[in-house]
């Protein structure tokens, strides 16, 4: 449990925050919080990949000292869509920029929710310049764990969770020895297919797969809910944030999404962590941390609440979580072959070039055919994640699923 903090910033100060992916749906859900508490925030970085129109409307009201998009064309397309009184910005660009925005000497707290592979190197090197990172990126860990956790080590950064699942677990671990805890439970809502024939997955298009029935997200992570994939990155997600073997860490279905997570105890008591589902919690959460500010979020219906069902994943139905579960397993490389597969792999899904079925065995031959190295470098991890990208992209169209 090293790498998640037990300190916070000074409540009496505003916290001056980069926000990593504003323009995407944990990044506008963040600034709702900001919104709530004006007085407690001071917005510094705002960052997209290629959004600028909403990036500009944020600059407008947020007015933050820098931006980073993920292109020279995107630059230039943000500067055409600021308003005339907008405020004076500065604009960097690509990786360089991005990572050159998190770790601004005028800032306390990065919030990094960036989707993807491209989340590491920002986050890395925030946690270096010793930042409080509220972390809503899976894949950093996911893919650089060892590398993330030793510079938080060597940095003095800290490390909170954004997720809801992770979120949860930090929640019930406070003020509990690490002695204590016998097992991490991930619960999962089983995604839009948990019911449906498993017969039936070779038809499901792209629409059926972004019909999330609890949560509202990105069209990836929304995918990866609906094949288990994302439960899977939790996994390998809460091996580094808590330190727990593999083993220790199990996942149940939980379809009404009310229990977060759970721990279980030594002593055989269990806590959970319940609430509506709605990620502007888990998100201020963090950003508040260590205290919990009154605010007016969505409150579970105990009258409406009248049952809460757990089952054990089907690892042939879903076989992306088993997957996950066989990278952690490996370790050094074989984590950031399975998260570049699965976002190649999805990418062409939702640009209808690949099948849902298809997108567990692009992983699965991917980790099948690319060897795996065991004390990877941060290069290594990039070579790694180039390669299994380009085994996926070279898959022909299926005929048929």
């Amino acid at each position: 449990m090293d790498a998640v903090s037990q300190n916070g910033t000074s409540a009496s100060e505003p916290r001056r925050l980069a926000l990593l992916g504003a323009t995407g749906s944990i990044g506008t859900q963040t600034l709702e919080v900001v919104r709530l508490f004006p007085d407690r925030f001071d917005v510094r970085v705002l960052t997209c990949r290629q959004n600028v129109e909403r990036l500009a409307a944020q600059v407008q009201e947020f007015r933050p000292e820098c931006v980073a998009v993920g292109s020279a064309e995107s630059a230039e397309a943000f500067k055409k869509a600021l308003p005339a009184d907008a405020p004076d910005v500065r604009v960097l660009v690509g990786t360089e920029g991005l990572c050159e925005a998190a770790t601004r000497s005028d800032v306390d707290v990065v919030l990094g929710a960036v989707v993807g592979f491209a989340g590491l190197r920002p986050i890395l090197g925030a946690v270096r310049a010793g930042k409080q990172v509220a972390l809503a990126n899976k894949e950093t860990l996911v893919v650089g764990g060892a590398l993330v956790t030793q510079a938080v080590a060597d940095g003095g950064g800290q490390l909170l969770p954004v997720d809801s699942e992770h979120s949860a677990i930090f929640q019930c671990l406070a003020g509990e020895s690490e002695r204590a805890v016998e097992e991490l439970v991930l619960t999962a809502s089983g995604g839009p297919f948990w019911d449906r024939p498993a017969d039936t997955f070779g038809d499901i298009t792209v629409e059926e797969a972004l019909d999330h029935p609890n949560w509202s997200m990105g069209a990836k992570i929304t995918v990866d809910s609906a094949t288990m994939m994302n439960k899977g990155l939790e996994v390998i997600e809460a091996k580094w944030l808590f330190d727990v073997p593999v083993d220790r860490i199990q996942v149940l279905v939980h379809p009404q999404s009310i229990v977060h997570s759970m721990v279980s105890f030594a002593d055989g008591a269990v806590k959970a962590q319940l609430g509506v589902p709605d990620m502007k919690v888990p998100i201020q959460y963090a950003l508040s941390y260590p205290s919990r500010w009154p605010a007016s979020h969505e409150r579970l219906d105990w009258d409406e609440l009248s049952r809460l069902d757990f089952e054990r994943p089907d690892l042939e139905k879903f076989p992306c979580l088993r997957l996950a579960y066989d990278a952690l397993e490996a370790g050094g490389t074989a984590p950031a072959l399975l998260n570049a597969a699965n976002e190649a792999a999805v990418g062409r899904f939702l640009e209808g070039q690949l099948g849902f079925l298809d997108i567990p065995r692009a992983v699965e031959r991917v980790l099948e055919q690319l060897p795996v190295q065991a004390s990877p470098t941060l290069d290594d991890l990039v070579a790694a994640d180039t390669e299994a990208r380009r085994r996926v992209e070279e898959l022909p169209l299926p005929t048929s699923n």
